[in-house]
């Protein structure tokens, strides 16, 4: 990813702040103590050196915050009648979003629903903090691996052959490349499924079952859980959904779930970390803005840090939403030139990024 930032110790449990007390520590510069009872350990804290410690949703005896605050630690306390955990230190796993047997009293539903009311400043500032610290475990989920994108319309329904295809697409890049798409249902959600399940026609035939999250996101969910609870080995993807829209359900094959409230960081992050590249399948208004969007990140980056871009689909692309035409002329004698593809099957698609992958190890960020 283009940004980077230091290590971060985050201590969840009063357990592992007495043990590193205890061990000796001197000073909390790096640690993020996150929603802990410090009413009894404010003696021990003051007595280190607190600059560069972040305390978030911790509670602390009368004076202690302040005391904490002056010895250069930062304290943020809780925030009342939302939702979600604005200092959550991890992504998501499906089930944290789909936590009740209803779809409407979910965490996911809720924070949608409370994401569409008229907002406090509170609100607000819990937002931008939520989606902070899901960047910063989304920077730390992604270091390190190979990951390669797959965007394409919410629409496409379970059943057809063009989700087929989209899974066989995810499966096949699941063997190479840790798959990533925008972590809602259709294309997204038949990338996702395709990377995790190693018994692909299997998993196809159960959630063909309910086509669509229209008109019940709950019975579309449920049978995904079906194949979930049912697979063993599955390999590891991810999703980068958004509440911004969350009449698009996150789908629950992704192993790991990056949800942010704002939608433009969100889509430049999801562009950011395909360090691998991009095969954007048919879609409509989004995908479009993304391959336009992940362009001009190409259209500006030097030779090192271009990453491929494959279209799927010649008669889509070129008549349909003729959007081609238009990709390779931006790209005309740039850097990026050699790296934007027009393929017809998945297949093809699969080819071009596999083929043009550095050596393992070489993983490049994405630069603009």
């Amino acid at each position: 990813m283009k940004h980077s930032r230091g290590r971060v110790l985050d201590i969840t449990s009063l357990a592992d702040l007495d043990r590193r007390l205890d061990h000796g520590a001197r000073s909390l510069a790096g640690w993020r103590v996150v929603g802990l009872d410090l009413t009894a350990r404010g003696p021990q804290l003051l007595e280190r050196s607190l600059a560069q410690s972040l305390f978030l949703g911790c509670e602390f005896a009368d004076g202690d915050d302040d005391a904490v605050r002056r010895a250069g630690g930062i304290v943020l306390h809780e925030i009342p009648g939302i939702p979600v955990d604005p200092y959550r230190a991890s992504l998501y796993a499906p089930r944290d979003l789909y936590d009740a047997a209803r779809y409407e009293d979910t965490l996911d539903a809720r924070a949608y629903a409370w994401s569409r009311r008229t907002r406090t400043p509170d609100d607000t500032l819990a937002m931008a903090l939520h989606d902070h610290h899901v960047d910063a475990a989304l920077t730390e989920w992604v270091d390190g691996r190979r990951i390669v994108g797959v965007m394409g319309g919410h629409a496409l329904e379970r059943g057809s052959a063009t989700y087929a295809d989209a899974a066989r697409l995810g499966h096949a890049l699941g063997d190479h490349l840790t798959v990533a798409t925008g972590g809602g249902p259709g294309a997204m959600e038949a990338a996702n499924l395709g990377a995790f399940v190693p018994d692909l026609d299997s998993a196809l035939s159960v959630v063909a079952r309910v086509p669509s999250f229209r008109p019940d996101i709950g019975a579309w969910a449920r049978t995904a859980f079906e194949v979930v609870d049912a697979t063993r080995d599955g390999r590891e993807s991810l999703g980068i959904p958004t509440w911004h829209y969350g009449h698009e359900p996150p789908n629950p094959f992704a192993t790991a779930i990056a949800k942010f409230f704002r939608n433009a960081p969100r889509e430049a992050v999801l562009l950011e970390v395909c360090n691998a590249g991009i095969v954007f399948l048919p879609g409509a208004g989004g995908t479009v803005q993304e391959v336009f969007q992940d362009a001009c990140e190409n259209y500006y980056a030097d030779v090192s840090s271009v990453a491929p871009m494959v279209l799927v689909g010649r008669r889509y692309w070129t008549e349909e939403l003729p959007v081609w035409p238009l990709l390779r002329t931006l790209a005309d004698g740039r850097a990026m030139e050699p790296h934007v593809h027009l393929v017809d099957t998945v297949q093809e698609a699969v080819e071009v990024v596999t083929g043009t992958l550095s050596p393992p190890g070489d993983g490049r960020p994405r630069g603009g």
